[in-house]
């Protein structure tokens, strides 16, 4: 890892009072440093309480309160503008409950110095879930294929939430104009990086079921991911590939290995 960048993990929060203590500790002693923001929609649970009782006793945690819950994609655009505006080079985001491991951020950032974003994949060379139920499986797998024939986009697992980004490429977004939550802003977001020809990879990890706390899944998250994706075709002008060189001169080139 380069240790002269600035890394941060950026973790919405809402009513994981039970996780972010043991969250906090786990990633302060990961042996490189990196900086964690907690962006709290108002839990009613106090969660954002005790993270702010966490940032006062840790340095390199940093704590974003919404006044609201207004969707899992919000709270996420949130802290990316939070972190481009103090200059973070690697931005993560991942869940607050343990279901991807935080052992695997670094393996994320290496792998961020290559490319332009890096996703954590569960389906890259096999199905690697522990403790879901096999409809939610199922439902995740073909939402994945549903994904790929739809937009083009080449990657497993286009909805899930464990990912790396470069600066360069969180800076070609319009956050305000992301309007997608839940699955579908997970989708979104790497599509409008993919689709400007930007160097996108996939990193396989391993899926744990939340051991504490409540899933915030719901019938109209699914739904929203099965109608969005056909907006981001239309958006793309139903082209199914990203830009080829010579159509993008204006994107910052891509590093190299």
């Amino acid at each position: 890892m380069d240790k002269g960048a600035k890394t941060v993990v950026v973790i919405p929060t809402y009513n994981e009072c039970e996780n972010i203590t043991p969250m906090v500790q786990t990633v302060g002693a990961l042996p490189h440093p990196l900086d964690l923001l907690i962006v709290d929609d108002s839990s009613p649970d106090g969660t954002g309480e005790l993270a702010d009782r966490l940032a006062q006793d840790n340095p390199f945690v940093h704590v974003l309160h919404r006044s609201a819950k207004n969707g899992l994609g919000r709270a996420y655009c949130e802290g990316f503008k939070w972190a481009l505006e103090r200059g973070y080079e690697y931005i993560c985001q991942m869940d607050a409950d343990f279901s991807h491991d935080p052992a695997d951020l670094l393996k994320l950032v290496e792998l961020a110095h290559k490319c332009d974003l890096v996703l954590g994949t569960r389906y890259k060379g096999g199905i690697r879930v522990i403790n879901w139920p096999l409809n939610r499986l199922i439902l995740s797998v073909g939402a994945a294929r549903y994904v790929r024939i739809v937009t083009g986009m080449p990657f497993t697992d286009p909805t899930g939430g464990f990912k790396c980004f470069r600066k360069r490429a969180l800076s070609s977004i319009e956050l305000d104009r992301i309007r997608s939550n839940g699955y579908s802003f997970q989708i979104e977001m790497t599509h409008r990086i993919w689709t400007q020809g930007m160097d996108v990879r996939e990193y396989p990890i391993i899926f744990t079921e939340r051991q504490t706390g409540s899933s915030k899944m719901s019938l109209s998250i699914v739904f929203e991911a099965v109608y969005r994706v056909w907006g981001l075709l239309l958006d793309n002008r139903f082209r199914r590939s990203p830009l080829q060189k010579s159509d993008k001169a204006d994107i910052p080139p891509t590093c190299s290995a």
